[in-house]
């Protein structure tokens, strides 16, 4: 018989609302009129369905997937942790995409034009699965701060972007995870959206010194919890948890 889970109430409240004008893109990017629901196809329900096969050894290594003639530069982490439902049962083997700045604070992309160099054995992005325990890891290089066009000079705290698949694209969840002790996110007006401050200390991974490397890698815990009231909060998930 399968095992049913206690039922939690949504809680609107603690995304940030569309329309922020310290977060000054929002002011042009916001819905001015009632959204619209859409009817899914089935194929937008039904796939798609991912599996090892389709991985490479070095997709959870952003250290080494794109190297060319050495170790991509800059302070090497390993980001860990596991996928839960809103119950704390793990949620097995789902695909978990990450793309971030290299040390510098620089993305691999052709409209990033900040002045810090690239990496030419960094690339930037990879993948990995959760095992049957929800967990899951990969290493990378600490991302560095960036400033960006918002007020005369904000910057960026140093993070990673999550992309959290299910089993279907319309399951797709998205969001970021912060550093323990970056003083730049309590200035951080994208940060600064979101109304709740637990729902903040919930994107911010604590250092975890034993699943480090000695002499070799530092580690920080991040677990994604996709619903109830320690929900991790996802950029594009507007209803709330």
């Amino acid at each position: 018989m399968e095992e049913k889970g206690e039922f939690y109430q949504r809680n609107r409240d603690i995304h940030p609302p569309a329309f922020t004008p310290d977060y000054k893109t929002t002011v042009l990017r916001s819905p001015r009129k009632a959204l619209l629901s859409l009817q899914h196809s089935l194929s937008e329900v039904t796939g798609p369905m991912f599996g090892r096969h389709e991985l490479d050894p070095l997709d959870n290594d952003l250290i080494r997937n794109h190297a060319v003639d050495n170790d991509a530069i800059g302070q090497r982490i390993i980001v860990h942790g596991r996928v839960l439902d809103e119950n704390g049962r793990p949620v097995p083997h789902t695909l978990i995409e990450v793309w971030q700045a290299n040390a510098g604070g620089r993305y691999r992309h052709v409209n990033d034009h900040y002045v810090a160099a690239l990496d030419p054995n960094f690339g930037g992005c990879g993948r990995c699965l959760t095992d049957g325990d929800g967990y899951y890891f990969f290493r990378t290089i600490k991302p560095g701060p960036y400033p960006w066009r918002n007020r005369v000079n904000d910057w960026r705290p140093a993070h990673i972007h999550f992309s959290i698949f299910g089993a279907a694209f319309i399951t797709r969840l998205i969001t970021q995870m912060y550093f323990e002790g970056d003083p730049l996110i309590p200035l951080c007006p994208i940060v600064n959206t979101i109304p709740d401050r637990d729902a903040i200390d919930r994107l911010i991974a604590p250092l975890d010194m034993n699943a480090g490397v000695p002499l070799d890698t530092r580690a920080y815990r991040f677990d994604i919890v996709l619903r109830g009231r320690r929900q991790t909060l996802f950029e594009n998930k507007l209803e709330g948890s």
